[in-house]
């Protein structure tokens, strides 16, 4: 949920979700569905639901949500510039030394940095290159701070002796001074600037494949998908998400989007388009019929927020029908290898 939603002394009686709801419907739907993009899950259900339960808000409430959501946005652009420091002085000059005070410590609450927090944002294949070599009591410290989806992963590579020794020390740890925590983190900060700033070349990957398998031909694309679908599924299954993505319906031309949009249903089509690029949007619409056109529109403006995994998931269904399309010859995706078509 959005750190900085919490009350104010101007709404005492508005909780933080609440609050969000009320900056959501004043933002409306089209910038909602931008802030959705960002949010979990779970928060867009939430949201969704209080929004859903808001029946109305007074103009005054409305105007005192979005100026408490400004002065937080304010402030978090005053501490990126100079630091909590800076931010006070400037915030006390434009709202008083109270409401600055107020709004200030509202944004410290949620913006305490964990520690070795610089190491969250490590892959864990490269974290555990960086640290096993450490004491296992320097691990078992690093470990109690990485969430539980990082920590098992390294945990679980370590060699087999180092494995319970360190899930001991994690278990009997009870507290550890903060000058151990700021020596052990600037040491390890020295060791990973100089492990990050190594020229290590990425080569390869799924991504890599799926470039080289949209530009062959389509006899050696099948042969090469069937292959990997009998020796390793999981694989091709993940290529074959990656290779045409809905996007890419802007490389068919407009007699194959036609053929495509009659068999797409209306409401994948509108939910689709909700979260898909103008562009994208433009050309999908111009080979609709004006009053289809129309219709779609309105779904998608009165659909309000929708959350991202809708989305993709209805945009996937239209990309399976383009691949089903293709196989059965019915329209052709420009490839290299002899598919171009010769008028």
């Amino acid at each position: 949920m959005p750190k900085g939603a919490g009350t104010s002394s101007g709404d005492k009686g508005i909780d933080g979700v609440k609050k969000a709801a009320i900056l959501l419907i004043a933002l409306g739907p089209e910038k909602s569905s931008q802030v959705f993009k960002h949010l979990k899950e779970e928060e867009i259900e939430q949201l969704t639901l209080e929004i859903a339960n808001t029946s109305s808000v007074s103009p005054q409430t409305k105007e005192q949500v979005l100026n408490d959501f400004y002065e937080v946005c304010l402030a978090q652009q005053y501490i990126a510039e100079g630091g909590i420091g800076y931010a006070k002085e400037l915030l006390e000059k434009s709202l008083g030394e109270e409401k600055a005070k107020a709004v200030i410590g509202k944004l410290t609450a949620s913006l305490q940095v964990r520690p070795f927090e610089f190491i969250r944002r490590t892959d864990s294949s490269q974290l555990l290159n960086f640290i096993q070599d450490e004491h296992p009591q320097t691990i078992a410290l690093i470990l109690s701070y990485l969430p539980p989806s990082q920590a098992s992963a390294v945990i679980s590579s370590l060699p087999p002796e180092k494995q319970a020794d360190v899930a001991r020390r994690i278990a009997q740890m009870d507290r550890t001074s903060p000058d151990v925590i700021k020596q052990v983190e600037k040491v390890l900060e020295k060791k990973l600037a100089s492990l990050v700033n190594q020229d290590y070349t990425i080569v390869g990957g799924v991504d890599a494949i799926v470039e080289i398998l949209n530009s062959v031909d389509r006899g050696t694309e099948r042969h090469i998908m069937e292959t990997l679908e009998v020796e390793e599924p999981e694989l091709a299954d993940e290529i074959r998400k990656k290779m045409f993505v809905f996007e890419d319906i802007l490389s068919l031309d407009d007699r194959a989007i036609q053929r495509v949009l009659r068999d797409v249903d209306n409401g994948d089509l509108a939910l689709a388009l909700k979260g898909a690029a103008e562009e994208v949007q433009n050309v999908i619409l111009n080979n609709l019929s004006k009053r289809l056109a129309v219709m779609i529109k309105e779904d998608m403006e009165y659909m309000g927020p929708v959350r991202m995994k809708d989305v993709e998931e209805a945009q996937q269904k239209i990309v399976n029908i383009i691949r089903k399309l293709e196989d059965s010859a019915e329209i052709v995706i420009a490839r290299g290898g002899g598919d171009e078509i010769i008028v």
